[in-house]
This record gives C-alpha cells, sequence and structure tokens, in this order.
C-alpha cells in the first residue's frame, strides 16, 4: 500500500473536535473518530481560513513579488522572499553571484536555526513538558540530571534551577501562567519526572532569549527580521571591508564577525541543549512511535543548500520522492512536469469550473473560492460542530505527486537524503537511533523509529545541527571570496523589463523549515499574469483527494491511542510535530484594504 485511504477508516465512533489547534501559525481544526478503547480511526484536517494572495499578485511587477508573499506568514517570512525571487530569476534567466548564494545560504539556515528552536521549545516541548510538575523538583537533582544529559552546557548548577523554580512559581501563585495556562497538566499522557520538566523550561527560557539573538543575521545581510529584504538578481545589501563602522550596511568585517558569533551560539546551544533534550525526551516516551502516517510510506523533497551555484546535484539535502516505503528507490523530482505535480479540490473549498477529478499544475493554477458545507455537515456555516468528510472540507487544496499524497519536511528531507547516501545525515541519524536504543534497552531499526511523532521531531534537531555546522563553511567560504576581490552581490544585467520576452514562466523551490515550497510565476507584457504558491503545510495539511487519498496530518493520527479524549493531547503531539502553518496554506490579504471576496466561516 502507498496511500493511505478514506476507504479503510471508520467514523462510526465518537467524534472529538480540537478547534482551533493552538501553537501554531494560523487557523486549524481537526476532528477525529475514536472507538470504544479511545483508539483515533478517523482522522479530518482543516485549514479554515482562506488564501487569496495569487489573486493579489496578478498584474503587479514580478520583481515586487518576493516583497508580498514574503507577507504570507509571520515566521517563515525570508524563506517565501527567496523562493519567489528565484522564480523570477528562473523565468528570466538571470545567475546570481557567488557572494549571493552564500549570503541566501546564511539567511535561509539563520531561518531554519531560528524556526527549528522556537518550534520545539516554544510550540511543541509543552506536548511533552509539564512545566507545573517542575514546581516539584529537587533542583539538585536537575543539576546532576543536566550534568549527564549535556555536561558542556555551562548552566546547570543547583542555583541555577533554583532560580527558575523560584521564577515558575511565581507565575503559578499569581494564576497567571500565561503561555503554560489551559494545560492538561494532570492528564497521565504526561511522563517526565520532575527534574526534566524543571530542566526543559529552563531551556524553554533560554530559547526566548537565543532565538532573538540568532535572527540579527537576517538585520546584518536582509536590514531587518522580520521580512528581511531580497532582491531579484542577488540580495539587497553591499559589501565593503574598508569600511572600519559599527555593525550595519555596508556589510564590513565587524558585521560578517558578529554573524560569526551568532551561528557559533546556535552551534552550541544546538549540540548542548537542543539534541540532548530531545533525546532525553524520546527515552522517556520511548515506547511513543505513533504518527508515521506517510512518512512510513511516501515522502517528497525538493533538495536545498546547492553548494555549487546552478548544479542541484550538489544539494546537502537531496530532492527526491520515495513511494510505498521503498528506501532502495528514490524517485527523481521534476517540479515543472506536469505529470508530477497536480493540486485538486474535490475536498477543498475551491472550483475548477468543471471536472474536480482533473489536477492542475501549478503554472495553470486557479484559486477560486467556492465555499460550501456538505449534506451530512452537523452545525451551521457559522457554528459548525461537525465536518461532512465526504464533501468540501478545508480551504486547502490537494497537491499530489504522481497521485500520491506525501509528507513533506525536515523529516521528509532526512529520509530522502539516508536513502541516497549522504554521509553526513546517515552518521547523524545512525548516531542518533544507537543512543536512543542504548538508553532505552530497545533494539529498534531505522524504519520502526525515523518514521514516527518521536522520529519527525528528531529531524528537526538534526537539520539545526546540520544547519550550524554548514554555515561555518558558508561563512568562510564568503569572507574568502571578498577577500579575493570579489565584493559584488548582484546581477542587474536583466533588471529592466526592456530586456524581458513578452512572455516567460518559471518556478522557485526550496526546502522551508516546514517542508516542500514551490512557487510558479507566469509572466507577461513585464506583468504577473499567473502566480501559485503551494507550500508544505498544503502538502502536509491536504484534505482527500478524489480517490480518497488522505494527506499527512490526517494520516498521521491513525491508530494513536488517547489516555482522555476530551483532552486532546496526543492529537496536538503529533500534529505540533509537523509544525503546521496554516497561515501560509490559506491565507487572505488586500492590498489597499478594500474587499476582495467575502467568506463567511464559523
Amino acid at each position: 500500500m502507498t496511500d493511505l485511504n478514506s476507504s479503510s477508516l471508520d467514523n462510526s465512533g465518537r467524534r472529538i473536535v480540537v478547534d482551533p489547534v493552538t501553537r501554531i501559525e494560523g487557523h486549524m481544526r481537526c476532528e477525529v473518530n475514536v472507538d470504544e478503547n479511545n483508539i483515533i480511526r478517523n482522522a479530518v484536517s482543516t485549514g479554515t481560513m482562506w488564501r487569496g494572495l495569487e489573486v493579489i499578485l496578478k498584474g503587479r511587477d514580478p520583481r515586487d513579488a518576493w516583497a508580498f508573499v514574503e507577507r504570507i506568514c509571520g515566521v517563515c517570512t525570508g524563506t517565501h522572499a527567496l523562493t519567489s525571487v528565484r522564480a523570477v530569476e528562473d523565468a528570466l534567466g538571470i545567475d546570481i553571484p557567488l557572494n549571493a548564494h552564500l549570503i541566501r545560504h546564511l539567511m535561509d539556515k539563520t531561518l531554519q536555526i531560528h524556526d527549528h528552536i522556537v518550534h520545539f521549545y516554544h510550540l511543541h516541548a509543552l506536548d511533552w513538558v509539564n512545566p507545573v510538575n517542575a514546581l516539584k523538583a529537587d533542583p539538585k537533582e536537575t543539576s546532576e540530571l543536566q550534568q549527564m544529559v549535556s555536561p558542556n552546557h555551562p548552566k546547570s548548577s543547583p542555583g541555577y534551577f533554583r532560580d527558575v523554580q523560584t521564577r515558575i512559581r511565581k507565575f503559578v501563585e499569581s494564576g497567571q501562567l500565561g503561555l503554560f495556562s489551559n494545560g492538561y497538566w494532570d492528564n497521565p499522557a504526561y511522563k517526565l519526572p520532575p527534574a526534566a520538566d524543571l530542566m526543559a523550561v529552563a531551556h524553554y527560557l533560554e530559547a526566548l532569549d537565543l532565538q532573538k539573538e540568532v535572527v540579527k543575521i537576517h538585520t546584518i545581510f536582509g536590514g531587518k527580521n522580520p521580512h528581511p529584504n531580497y532582491m531579484v538578481g542577488g540580495v539587497a545589501c553591499a559589501i565593503n571591508l574598508d569600511d572600519v563602522g559599527a555593525a550595519g550596511a555596508p556589510v564590513n568585517m565587524v558585521s560578517l564577525n558578529f554573524v560569526l558569533e551568532r551561528i557559533r551560539e546556535a552551534q552550541a546551544f544546538t549540540k548542548n541543549v537542543y539534541l540532548p533534550d530531545v533525546m532525553a525526551i524520546a527515552g522517556i516516551y520511548k515506547d511513543w512511535l505513533y504518527g508515521g502516517g506517510l512518512a512510513g510510506q511516501n515522502v517528497l523533497s525538493y533538495g536545498t543548500y546547492t553548494q555549487v551555484p546552478g548544479d542541484k546535484s550538489t544539494d546537502l539535502l537531496p530532492a527526491g520522492a520515495i513511494i510505498g516505503g521503498n528506501w532502495d528507490e528514490v524517485h527523481p523530482v521534476d517540479v515543472r512536469d506536469p505529470e508530477q505535480i497536480k493540486e485538486f479540490v474535490s475536498h477543498s473549498w475551491y472550483t475548477y469550473g468543471g471536472d474536480e477529478t482533473l489536477g492542475l499544475h501549478p503554472w495553470e493554477g486557479v484559486t477560486e473560492p467556492n465555499f460550501e458545507l456538505g449534506p451530512n455537515t452537523k452545525g451551521t456555516k457559522t457554528d459548525i460542530k461537525e465536518l461532512d468528510e465526504s464533501a468540501k472540507y478545508s480551504w486547502i487544496k490537494s497537491p499530489r505527486w504522481r497521485g500520491h499524497a506525501m509528507e513533506v519536511g525536515p523529516l521528509a528531507r532526512y529520509i530522502v537524503a539516508y536513502a541516497s547516501g549522504k554521509e553526513y545525515i546517515q552518521e547523524q541519524v545512525d548516531r542518533s537511533l544507537s543512543a536512543f536504543n542504548q538508553n532505552t534497552g530497545l533494539d529498534l531499526g531505522l524504519k520502526q523509529f525515523l518514521p514516527s511523532t518521536l522520529g519527525r521531531t528528531l529531524a528537526r534537531a538534526l537539520e539545526c545541527e546540520l544547519c550550524t555546522d554548514t554555515m561555518l563553511e558558508d561563512w568562510h567560504a564568503l569572507v574568502n571570496n571578498i577577500k579575493n576581490g570579489d565584493s559584488s552581490t548582484a546581477n542587474v544585467e536583466k533588471w529592466d523589463p526592456s530586456t524581458w520576452p513578452k512572455e516567460a514562466q518559471g518556478v522557485g523551490i526550496n526546502e522551508a523549515p516546514r517542508g516542500a515550497l514551490g512557487h510558479w510565476i507566469k509572466i507577461k507584457d513585464g506583468k504577473i499574469d499567473n502566480y501559485q504558491a503551494i507550500v508544505p503545510t498544503t502538502w502536509n495539511g491536504s484534505p482527500r483527494d478524489h480517490n480518497g487519498n488522505i494527506g499527512a496530518f490526517e494520516a498521521s493520527l491513525l491508530d494513536t491511542p488517547m489516555e482522555r479524549p476530551d483532552e486532546p493531547v496526543e492529537i496536538l503531539r503529533t500534529l505540533h510535530s509537523f509544525d503546521p502553518c496554516l497561515a501560509c496554506s490559506t491565507h487572505v490579504m488586500s492590498p489597499d484594504g478594500q474587499e476582495l471576496t467575502k467568506v463567511k466561516i464559523r
């Protein structure tokens, strides 16, 4: 079996509705059916907000597209900008300078590091960590645990953890738990001992400080964060090593050394805190191997971090698709091929105005909303109780690769890279699995462990390590190239629209923090004629297609047991492992505030 099909699902049991799903970007609803043993037998994932960005971009200057699409999301901003300029450059045949290539790598990896650290500590960790339980911890015992789990981390004294505990107690006693409020803290699904909870909360607070420092790399090269500046043809910053002023534009050795220090800080935190924490949590939740879903079957990567500009075969994380769990065959991926990538809308609140069993390649894509509820929906349009998944039920389309539903993201990237023989990735994964088995006394194989919620969480941490390691290489390559006399950061030979063909089309691809990202553009008479984006959460959060094949979110929840269905810790635990970004997959905005369309939903 290569796809999970709705025909095998059972929606006869008790229906549990989670709306909204919190600690994500955007608006999401999830419904599941549980049987008499409280095991999930059916799942329905819904994007509850419309994205009309494709409509807004039509008729605009393609050189400006990056600034609009960067506002799709407040988290993964730069990855959309980068993918957009790549689409325009592809359409117009623009090659960028080596410095721009390296700076884009540094900016893109900064985004990955920031996103992965924020995701784990501030969005996902609370699915495993009980901050209230940390009040019961012995600071001395926590210190000993810290020194065992991560002996190289300097913040490990009993006094340090006692201070953190005091801060937590003040929150609890004041009744203002802030981000820790509304948790299911007495649910038996939480299994960490108090010392581990206290250690994790301390690192939660440390990560708050780190994340605001690492993104300063964007301010050096992109002028600001969020929404750093990009440009078609290269990057927007100038380089002048003779400028001895403070860090800022133009880029000089002061600012470059500032970037180097931020990279080293992120690298130390990843190796000494982030990775050890993930492994410690995995060891305690060693039997929580649910959530594999499509990861055990179908995964997709567009590839990223090209070492030789213009040569995708040199990607550190290669492109490829795996079908049916066959890691011995990695299929090539061509995002231009209309037979490979199509979007379907048979269960999405859109219309193609014809046969909706036929998918459209993004270059021919249509974004026309069509909100209608199925006949078996319970409730009303403004107060939906249960959705009818046999009809249209989401603002997310259903992209398919050669007809298959696919999982994308760090786990997909790592499975493709491992199967492709990338030695760095294989060493990381093998080292982690060996440590997990040694710590737990288990003897799991790679395919038993990696395609799971725990494996998905681990893949993010491993990718963070990869980014910090290779950013050092990018930094040295950039400095050496500048010292050799090359200070160019942009190719403006084709900046003027008079140099463009009458019609052109291009595609930009990237691996965003959450997975495969593609922007497809058609240019006519110097303006955008069509623009379509398929984002990672479109892949993972897609509803059923016309053949009944379900998306990665829905597939990942199946067969998961719940301790207390009314307290959906397990649902959140697996969904958060994807780090859903519904703002990317479903969004609406207007350039001047005028009403483009009116859609009423709950």
